[in-house]
């Protein structure tokens, strides 16, 4: 089959499975797009040498990311709050793959002084950070208040990650470009972006719903992020895994699991586009803000109402509020950002 027309139909039938929803956020997705398109592994080269932080990587999406960059190079930092469970993840990583560099930093991402303090540990050590990515999150299924009063879902998959950001940037510019990826979840598609929202408190408290709509803010925020820095210094994507098969999915949603279990993805798969997001040196820095499924750049609205609350006055809303729970400006250094007349020109469809 010539080329353009291999390209083409590869084109049609991406378009058509992200319209059926189920095709395209399972395992039908990757399993049909990556022979279309001819996937070349997600880490493709040797990336020895490569920084890597990841939160939240002692199970499910972010383990697996972990052990492919580990496999290929990468100096992983994994950030997760349980000791324990860290420990013996970091000890089975060095046990599985000979020669890992691999290391520990104990940091609830809902703790904005752990934070603090896991950034600094992680600095003192990293002149240059390459790649920092925030998957921590789980699925609540009540109402909890994080170290500094805001619920935890909020607090530890919008604020703190913000904040290490933030504390980051000057490292990751020093990669030129530096990566951030914001893990997020297809689950955003179904709430619109409301700052009153992000914490409703305790009465009516939905855990599925709370995670949908710190999700939305995430995908929100790095589009926000992206049009601040320079990207030839940093870049920012969001990057969704689809329907994966992961602890964390079995624990929260159990009904999910049972309906669509033998169509989910595995983690391999729901993980690949973000370990090729981290490794590859192609598409990945040659655009930023843009949110990802797939290896493609995906729409952020599958529906009108929530394009419609997507307005500048709310996104305005938005940062004004992150900055100030997180008590910092993005980015914290000044020499990272863009012009403003660069940044208008780059995002003003944003």
């Amino acid at each position: 089959m010539p080329a353009d027309r291999a390209v083409r139909l590869a084109d049609v039938v991406d378009a058509a499975m992200e319209a059926a929803v189920v095709p395209s956020f399972t395992r039908i997705g990757p399993a049909v797009r990556s022979q279309l398109e001819h996937w070349a592994p997600p880490v493709g080269d040797r990336i020895d040498g490569r920084v890597v932080v990841i939160t939240g990587a002692t199970s499910g999406l972010g383990l697996t990311a972990a052990r492919a960059l580990l496999r290929g190079g990468a100096l992983v930092e994994i950030v997760a709050r349980n000791p324990e469970k860290l420990a013996a993840t970091v000890t089975g990583l060095r046990e599985e793959i000979p020669d890992a560099s691999v290391h520990a930093v104990v940091a609830d991402t809902g703790d904005l002084d752990e934070i603090r303090r896991a950034a600094a540990d992680i600095l003192s050590r990293r002149r240059r950070v390459d790649v920092l990515v925030h998957n921590a999150g789980a699925l609540a299924d009540r109402y909890v208040a994080a170290a500094g009063g805001l619920e935890q879902t909020v607090a530890s998959q919008v604020v703190g990650p913000f904040l290490l950001s933030a504390l980051m940037a000057p490292a990751l510019a020093a990669s030129a470009p530096g990566r951030i990826l914001w893990v997020t979840s297809g689950g955003m598609y179904t709430e619109a972006l409301s700052v009153a929202l992000l914490d409703a408190g305790p009465a009516g408290f939905r855990g599925a719903t709370a995670y949908a709509r710190a999700k939305r803010a995430q995908v929100t925020l790095a589009e926000l992020m992206a049009a601040k820095v320079d990207p030839a210094r940093l870049v920012v994507h969001a990057v969704h895994p689809g329907w994966a098969l992961t602890p964390g999915l079995e624990r929260s949603l159990p009904g999910f699991k049972k309906v669509m279990g033998p169509l989910l993805r595995t983690p391999e798969e729901g993980a690949d586009t973000l370990v090729w997001l981290a490794a590859n040196d192609g598409e990945p820095t040659a655009t930023s803000g843009r949110l990802w499924l797939d290896r493609r750049v995906r729409t952020t609205h599958r529906s009108a109402s929530t394009r419609r609350a997507d307005t500048r006055d709310e996104r305005s809303r938005l940062w004004a509020w992150v900055t100030e729970a997180a008590g910092t400006e993005f980015p914290s250094d000044p020499l990272l950002l863009m012009d403003p007349r660069e940044a208008r020109d780059e995002h003003r469809d944003l």
